[in-house]
């Protein structure tokens, strides 16, 4: 596989100007295209994407997380790219992880690989921490295995594979669905050990909105779910 050719990194923005420059610059070590999403922001964020190398793609407003990667990926199989490796762009994931990635797509033949932050816990805020174990345990009941990191934004994902699942998420419950649309139609997930770095920066999360937006979301799934709307 040629990795740096065969997958682009697919980055969703918002306000990242401090960030997003050195990010570019590192993917661009793993792979030929770097597509960031600038959802909205009100900074500098498009310009020193461009300015590192990045193909960007703008929102004039903000239409959420899950918006910003659906149009990363769909131009990132427009393009014809096989893979889209998904990261944030505030820094908190560490480029020195993505060979990592590509191996364990290659050895299990995962059309999609999952980063796992779990195994060094303590160092991702509490409140990060309790939430992500709580939303992975419901996650698990729906599809009948363990999920260590449902939450991480850290990802390997095969797009033609993705093309073909009914994705509708536009916040933040996007990480949510996409993994249990690959896991209930019988694609092969897989998750890696990973690093993540927090230096104290903002949550994009809103508490409240989101977590409503996510127990809609889980409510829905559990109807289709029952109803065979997830095979």
């Amino acid at each position: 596989m040629n990795w740096a050719a065969d997958c682009a990194a697919v980055i969703p923005c918002l306000d990242e100007e401090r960030t997003i420059g050195s990010v570019v610059t590192a993917m661009r070590s793993y792979v030929q295209t770097v597509l960031v999403i600038d959802d909205g922001s009100a900074d500098r964020t498009a310009e020193l994407a461009e300015r590192a190398g990045a193909e960007v793609l703008r929102h004039k407003c903000t239409q959420g997380k899950g918006a910003a990667l659906q149009a990363g990926w769909q131009r990132a199989h427009d393009l014809g790219f096989t893979w889209a490796l998904t990261l944030d762009g505030d820094g908190q994931h560490c480029p020195d992880d993505v060979p990592g990635f590509f191996k364990c797509a290659e050895s299990t033949s995962a059309m999609l690989v999952v980063g796992n932050r779990m195994g060094n816990a303590a160092s991702m805020p509490w409140l990060r921490r309790v939430v992500n174990r709580w939303l992975s345990r419901r996650l698990e009941k729906l599809a009948g295995r363990p999920l260590p990191d449902s939450q991480c934004g850290f990802r390997l994902m095969r797009l033609d594979s993705w093309a073909a699942l009914p994705i509708t998420a536009m916040h933040f419950e996007i990480e949510s669905e996409v993994l249990l649309r690959f896991l209930v139609e019988g694609l092969r997930v897989e998750f890696v050990p990973i690093q993540a770095i927090y230096k104290g920066e903002q949550s994009k999360i809103h508490p409240w909105k989101d977590t409503v937006r996510w127990f809609r979301w889980w409510k829905k799934a559990r109807v289709l779910k029952s109803t065979s709307g997830y095979r």
